[in-house]
């Protein structure tokens, strides 16, 4: 067993990740409150801002499915329609066979830069970071 492999086992790094994760999303939970202000002010700028910070909550998980669980995620498409991801707007539906799917459907938000604008289902209103960063992002969905 390797160095790696016996960090990745031991219940202190899980709980260092754990309070890593909470504390990051009550940081960026705050910020996004503070934002609430500008919403007068800019909305086109509140938006810009609250894209960036839903991105630092969402990409701590994906970071975790990709480096701790070391799942990769392949994408079978067409391969016109490739360049397109991304670039236009689109409403992707997962079938979810088990509960960390999601995730990998975030992993590709991620490859194609639309992280910060992916919508959550009312569901997650119940986990701590990412329900705390839905009530505040339901404006975006106008941003372009």
């Amino acid at each position: 067993m390797g160095f790696l492999q016996l960090l990745k086992s031991q219940f202190l790094s899980h709980l260092f990740i754990c309070y890593v994760f909470l504390l990051s999303g009550l940081i960026v939970n705050l910020l996004q409150l503070c934002t609430l202000p500008l919403w007068l002010v800019s909305k086109q700028l509140a938006r810009r801002i609250n894209i960036r910070l839903c991105y630092c909550i969402a990409s701590q998980l994906v970071a975790t499915l990709e480096w701790w669980s070391g799942t990769e995620c392949t994408l079978y498409t067409d391969p016109k329609s490739y360049p397109l991801y991304g670039k236009e707007n689109a409403i992707v539906v997962l079938n979810h066979s088990f509960e960390i799917d999601f995730l990998c459907g975030w992993t590709f938000c991620d490859r194609f830069g639309v992280l910060g604008v992916r919508k959550l289902r009312i569901t997650t209103l119940y986990l701590p970071q990412s329900g705390g960063v839905l009530p505040v992002s339901i404006g975006l969905r106008k941003y372009k």
